[in-house]
C-alpha cells in the first residue's frame, strides 16, 4: 500500500507525494531553552526521528530541521531570576536538550538552527510583509494584520472571532485589530536587542520558525511537525505570515502529535505557553491542569524524573507504543509496565547469543526496504517459519505506511518475538543447533533488527547497573541457586522445586540449560 499521512490542514488521510521526487523536507518546532528538558520535550523529537527513519528506509532523502529558540520572554525572565545572561542560560539548557536527545537515540536531525543566528533573515521576512501591506510598524513594534489574510484560520479552522474568544490578548490600543500578532518587538531596557529598520528590538516567536524554515528548506516544505498545542496560535501564525510573504503554499502536510498527559488527567505535561498576547486561554480546563503539572514528575528534568528510574530506550519504546496522534498517558508505572514487556526481547537476544555465539547488536541489517526479500536462506529449510516472518514483515510495513502507526508496528515486533521463540523451542535449538539451524536463526534475528531499526530501538546493548544494590542481589541470587543446585544433586526435588516456584512468585525466572542455570527478572 502507498504511504498515507493524516494532514491536519485537510483533516484527511492523504497519499504522500513530495514536492521533489525522492526528497522530503521536514521541520519540527523545537524548545525554548530556558530550563532543563522534561519528558514532554522528548515526544516530538522521538516521533519525528522515527518518521525520518521510516522515510529513509523507504528510499527518501530526508532533510530534518529542529529549531532552538534562544531568545524569548521566558528566557529573559528566567535569566533575570538566576542572575545570568540570556545567552549563557540558553547555551546551558541547549546542551542539556542535546544530551537528552542523544540518550533517547534521536540522531537523525540534520540542522539545529538557533533563532539568534537568523535575525537578518527574520528582518527580511518582516520587511516583505510590510511592503506587501500585511504587516505594519507602530513605533518600533511590527504586527501582522490578520484581516489582510483572507484565509487566516484555515489550519485551526477558527474564525478570528473564535480565536479571540479563546485567547488571552494583552491590552494594546496601538494594534489595528486585537488578534494581530507581533513580528518584531521594540527593545525594552535590559532585554537583548538587535538593530533593525524599525529600531532596536527582537523577533516575535512565530517569525523565527518561518525564517529558519524558509532559509534551510525553502518557501514550501513537505512536512511540518509539532505538538497539537502548537496548532494555534503558533502554527496558524507561521502559515499566515509565510504564505503572505512568499505567495506559495507553506506546508504540504501538517503532522501534529498528541500531548503527554499525566496519568488519567487531561492536561499536557510541562505546563503551558506563556507568550504575551499569544497564549491559549488561561482559564481552560486543560491549561489549568497543565499548570498544576508544572511541579509534577513529568514536568521535572527528564533525567531526574524519568531516566533515573528507567533506561532511555524503554522511554522511547513507551512513547512509540501509542499512535503519534493520540495522547500519551504518562506515569512511571506505565513506563515500568513497558520495561517489563521489553524483558522478553532482551531474553531472546541472550538466547540467540548462547545458540550462535553472536550478538544481535552486531548483526548487519539492510537499511532499505527494497532489500527486504522473502528470506530465501530460511525458506530452503523452514518454509513455514519463513512465510510467517514474511507475513509479519509485511504487516509491520503496512502499519508504518498507514500514517506512521508505530503502535501497530510494535505490536508486530511482539508477534515476531513469539514466532522466533516458537521456532527455537520447536527445534530444541538451545540444546543442540546445527550450523544450518544457526544460520536460519541469524537470518530471522537480522530481519527483526531490520524492522526494529526503523523504530530506533534495540540498536545498542543496554548498560548493566553496577551499584551496590545490584551486587547484593546478584550475590544473594547466586547463593540461592547454589542451594538449589545442591538440592538437585542430592535429588531433593521438593526443595529444588520450592525454591524455583518461590522465585517465580517474585517474578524471577529460573532456567536450567546444558550450560548451567540462568535467572532473569520476569
Amino acid at each position: 500500500m502507498p504511504l498515507r499521512v493524516y494532514n491536519t490542514l485537510t483533516r484527511e488521510k492523504e497519499d504522500f507525494r513530495t514536492l521533489q521526487p525522492g526528497k522530503v523536507s521536514m521541520y519540527l518546532c523545537g524548545p525554548t531553552v530556558y530550563k532543563p528538558a522534561h519528558i514532554g520535550h522528548m515526544v516530538g523529537p522521538v516521533i519525528f526521528d522515527t518518521v525520518k527513519r521510516h522515510l529513509t528506509y523507504s528510499g527518501y532523502q530526508v532533510t530534518f530541521v529542529i529549531n532552538i529558540t534562544d531568545v524569548d520572554d521566558k528566557l529573559i525572565v528566567k535569566a533575570a531570576e538566576l542572575g545570568t545572561t540570556v545567552k549563557d542560560l540558553a547555551q546551558k539548557m541547549t546542551a542539556d536538550y542535546f544530551d537528552n536527545l542523544k540518550l533517547m537515540g534521536v540522531d537523525t536531525i540534520d540542522h539545529f538552527p538557533y533563532a539568534t543566528d537568523y535575525i537578518t533573515e527574520m528582518q527580511s521576512l518582516v520587511q516583505r510583509l510590510i511592503d506587501n501591506g500585511t504587516a505594519y510598524n507602530v513605533d518600533g513594534d511590527v504586527y501582522f494584520s490578520v484581516t489582510q489574510d483572507a484565509d487566516y484560520g484555515k489550519l485551526s479552522r477558527r474564525s478570528i472571532e473564535q480565536m479571540l474568544a479563546g485567547t488571552r490578548v494583552e491590552a494594546n490600543d496601538r494594534k489595528r485589530h486585537p488578534a494581530d500578532f507581533a513580528l518584531w518587538k521594540g527593545a525594552k531596557p535590559g532585554e537583548p536587542a538587535w538593530d533593525s529598520p524599525w529600531g532596536p528590538g527582537r523577533p516575535g516567536w512565530h517569525i523565527e520558525c518561518s525564517a529558519m524554515s524558509s532559509k534551510l528548506l525553502g518557501d514550501s516544505i513537505d512536512i511540518h511537525g509539532g505538538g497539537l498545542d502548537l496548532m494555534f496560535p503558533h502554527h496558524e501564525n507561521e502559515l499566515a505570515q509565510s504564505e503572505s510573504a512568499s505567495g506559495k503554499p507553506f506546508v504540504r502536510y501538517w503532522l501534529h502529535n498528541g500531548l503527554m498527559q499525566s496519568g488519567r488527567g487531561t492536561g499536557k505535561v510541562g505546563g503551558q505557553h506563556d507568550r504575551r498576547g499569544e497564549s491559549p486561554a488561561a482559564d481552560s480546563t486543560a491549561d489549568q491542569i497543565a499548570g498544576k503539572l508544572a511541579g509534577s514528575a513529568g514536568a521535572e528534568s527528564v533525567k531526574t524524573a524519568v531516566f533515573a528510574h528507567h533506561p532511555p530506550e524503554v522511554v522511547r519504546f513507551f512513547l512509540l507504543a501509542t499512535h503519534y496522534r493520540s495522547p500519551i498517558d504518562f506515569s512511571l508505572e506505565n513506563i515500568a509496565a513497558t520495561a517489563k514487556s521489553m524483558d522478553g526481547f532482551y531474553r531472546l537476544f541472550e538466547t540467540f547469543e548462547r545458540i550462535t555465539g553472536r550478538s544481535v547488536y552486531g548483526l548487519e541489517a539492510p537499511q532499505q526496504r527494497s532489500a527486504t526479500a522473502a528470506l530465501p536462506e530460511i525458506t530452503a529449510t523452514s518454509p513455514e517459519f519463513a512465510a510467517e516472518l514474511q507475513q509479519l514483515t509485511e504487516r509491520f510495513l503496512e502499519a508504518m505506511d498507514d500514517d506512521f502507526n508505530t503502535g501497530g508496528a510494535i505490536g508486530v515486533l511482539f508477534e515476531m518475538r513469539r514466532c522466533i521463540n516458537s521456532h527455537i523451542n520447536a527445534g530444541a535449538l538451545e540444546h543442540s543447533a546445527t550450523p544450518a539451524q544457526q544460520q536460519v536463526l541469524t537470518a530471522a534475528l537480522t530481519r527483526f533488527k531490520e524492522l526494529s531499526n526503523v523504530l530506533g530501538v534495540f540498536r545498542q546493548p543496554q548498560a548493566k547497573a553496577t551499584g551496590q544494590d545490584d551486587a547484593l542481589v546478584d550475590g544473594l541470587m547466586q547463593l540461592i541457586l547454589d542451594i538449589r543446585l545442591d538440592a538437585r544433586k542430592t535429588k531433593n526435588w521438593s526443595v529444588a522445586d520450592k525454591i524455583r516456584d518461590a522465585l517465580k512468585t517474585l517474578n524471577v525466572l529460573v532456567e536450567d540449560g546444558k550450560e548451567g542455570v540462568r535467572w532473569s527478572r520476569g
